[in-house]
């Protein structure tokens, strides 16, 4: 099947799940570098009035990293804050509130920005995307449809050294970052694709 085929699937697929005056919550979840943040930016614009809330707004602030001496494995499940991250999901969820703000990340800074990202009380579809929507339990049992980005590993690795080269990294220093520490998360994502309610090759 084409990769247009398959976003009009994915497509028609939440088209049949939302209802008038309920809230679609969907999940992109996929390995570092698959595309996830591309896929969700799409089908937003596929669904006017929609709502993207990166996991990535979860990271724990850089200095936290260094006090708790995980700096050199930013990017793990260990590093984010999964709590606050399934309290923002349930708030969105419920749609109770006129507005919720969500944080979003900042690749320049490398860090995470509080209350960027404005959640209307009129957004039917709310889709968040990133590593380990169904690695968590506590995600993965507030989506309502599961998504999951699958990418040529060359690809994904070739892209992500590029990011962290754009980040400041020398060439050598940017492939070790990405093959010790993306790769490694990028297995773990992987042991779970299977949750998804669909996969989709980028």
């Amino acid at each position: 099947m084409s990769e247009g085929n398959l976003f009009s699937t994915l497509v028609d697929a939440l088209r049949s799940r939302m209802e008038p005056g309920s809230r679609l919550l969907v999940g992109i979840s996929g390995a570092p570098g698959a595309g996830k943040s591309t896929l969700a930016d799409r089908l937003a614009a596929a669904f006017p009035g929609s709502v993207v809330v990166p996991m990535d707004g979860f990271h724990l602030a850089n200095a936290e990293l260094r006090r708790l001496g995980y700096a050199d494995r930013k990017g793990a499940p260990f590093t984010f804050d999964v709590n606050g991250f399934a309290a923002l999901l349930r708030r969105i969820r419920a749609r109770g509130e006129d507005i919720v703000y969500a944080p979003s990340f900042d690749h320049v800074q490398d860090e995470p920005i509080a209350g960027s990202i404005p959640v209307p009380a009129a957004a039917e579809l709310v889709i968040t995307e990133g590593n380990y929507l169904l690695y968590w339990d506590a995600i993965r049992d507030l989506l309502h449809f599961r998504v999951h980005v699958t990418a040529d590993a060359s690809v994904r690795v070739a892209g992500l050294i590029e990011r962290q080269i754009a980040k400041g990294l020398s060439p050598d220093a940017a492939h070790e970052w990405v093959m010790r520490s993306d790769e490694a998360n990028a297995r773990l994502v992987e042991e779970y694709s299977h949750l998804a309610d669909l996969s989709v090759p980028r």
